[in-house]
């Protein structure tokens, strides 16, 4: 079986200043996907977007409120998010397909089961899956915490060996990135407590922030899934963390060996 690995590639990552998608940087990240898939891996896409490609879509001229805005913008823009990423795709031959999950899904039995199959057999005849929230029927307690669980849960999910989440900062400093005292943690070695570092604050365009990538990336140690936080802003962060990883400032959380 090929090697497999989970890419999370966040709101912030694929959101321009002014709150509409950015087409370049995901055509950037496609091209090293591809790339991914020549050198034997199987890739497995977890995007958000799909409420800023809404968003950037429709004028609103009324009151909606929070719940609302998220399925209307979230149903228009998952139309786009994916019709960019199938146009993208095909010029490199690379089939897709469309998982649209709830974290119910990932919970043990015949959903789950089901779930899986459906990975698997993609997978399995070289369908590139990019998944996302179902965001028209997930509300309150349904939701993922983010993407960052959902993409977790993903990894576990289809034994991947990896996963790697795409953020707009380099990965987990010693204080505020802004701070010219911060340093990177390059290397986070199975138990080592990073809690003093985190801050629970959410992300500018999204519902994550570094303590969810932190929280992810404790428990897949665990499970023996490797996790790397990089900048999915620098120009080809992927192709660089698989070829000459020490010449790319990151975030790795080493697994435990199971």
């Amino acid at each position: 079986m090929r090697e497999r690995i989970v890419i999370k590639v966040g709101s912030n990552v694929l959101t321009r200043g002014d709150g509409k998608l950015d087409v370049t940087r995901m055509s950037a990240i496609v091209d090293q996907i591809a790339w991914l898939r020549d050198k034997g891996y199987d890739v497995i896409l977890v995007s958000s977007g799909a409420v800023a490609s809404g968003r950037g879509e429709l004028q609103i001229d009324h009151n909606l409120d929070s719940v609302e805005q998220r399925q209307l913008f979230s149903a228009v823009g998952q139309v786009k998010l994916v019709g960019l990423y199938y146009d993208l795709f095909r010029e490199f031959g690379i089939h897709v397909g469309q998982v649209l999950t709830m974290k119910e899904n990932f919970e043990a039995g015949e959903q789950y089961e089901n779930q899986r199959a459906c990975m698997e057999v993609m997978l399995e005849n070289g369908v590139l899956p990019i998944v996302n929230e179902n965001d028209t029927v997930s509300v309150t307690e349904l939701m993922f915490t983010d993407n960052d669980e959902l993409s977790g849960l993903m990894a576990e999910m289809v034994k991947a060996s990896t996963l790697v989440l795409l953020s707009n900062i380099d990965g987990v400093y010693t204080a505020h990135p802004d701070d010219p005292e911060a340093e990177l943690i390059s290397r986070v070695e199975a138990n080592r407590d990073l809690s003093e570092y985190i801050k629970p604050e959410r992300s500018a365009f999204g519902r994550g922030g570094m303590h969810s990538k932190y929280q992810t990336a404790s428990r897949l140690q665990k499970a023996g899934i490797r996790v790397i936080i990089a900048n999915g802003e620098r120009d080809n962060i992927l192709i660089d963390l698989m070829e000459r990883p020490a010449a790319v400032p990151h975030t790795e959380f080493i697994p435990i060996c199971n």
